[in-house]
């Protein structure tokens, strides 16, 4: 888990996940890093089973592969050390998406309306169970996992489509926590 819990080996993985397999070098030019530097994390997060060698390449020619399309972390770990990774990991990954909210926002307005129009900036405080919340859960990744098939398959992506962050966040309010509005 603190192998995947650093910036770099983060961005290459979402890339795999998203643009399918790559070689170190265009994985680099993407993310603004040296080939060198992406070949290293990527040899990190294969030795961890996170990507693995994809066919059709040799050498330093040789493309990476995501091994799955998603990171599942279990909320509740045995292990106190892998708790306190998973943890790092969720506030490192949360933390990123914080940012690219923010980044959203300052930008919107120089994006097309239909884009601003469905974008979704919104929260809601309901009164669940922990069941309940699990449901919701398992819902939510349902309806999201129609469109999953689109990012390693460019042919399924509708011409106008754009990547997208879905971020669902679902959590039990701790006292003295304020309530936004």
């Amino acid at each position: 888990m603190r192998a995947l819990a650093h910036p770099i080996r983060l961005s290459l993985l979402g890339l795999l996940r998203t643009e399918g397999p790559m070689t170190a070098t265009k994985a680099g030019e993407r993310i603004g890093e040296s080939s060198a530097s992406c070949s290293f994390h990527l040899r990190q997060l294969s030795k961890y089973g996170f990507v693995e060698e994809a066919a059709g390449g040799h050498g330093r020619e040789r493309p990476w592969q995501a091994t799955s399309m998603m990171t599942d972390v279990p909320e509740v770990a045995d292990n106190p050390e892998f708790g306190a990774a998973a943890d790092l990991f969720r506030s490192i990954v949360l933390e990123r998406h914080f940012e690219n909210a923010a980044r959203w926002l300052e930008a919107k307005e120089s994006e097309p309306a239909q884009w601003r129009e469905a974008s979704q900036f919104n929260d809601r405080m309901l009164y669940l169970t922990a069941a309940e919340l699990a449901e919701v859960a398992d819902q939510i990744k349902e309806m999201l996992n129609v469109y999953s098939d689109r990012n390693l398959n460019p042919a399924l992506r509708p011409a106008d489509s754009r990547l997208v962050s879905c971020v669902n966040l679902g959590f039990p309010l701790l006292g003295g926590q304020e309530v936004p509005r």
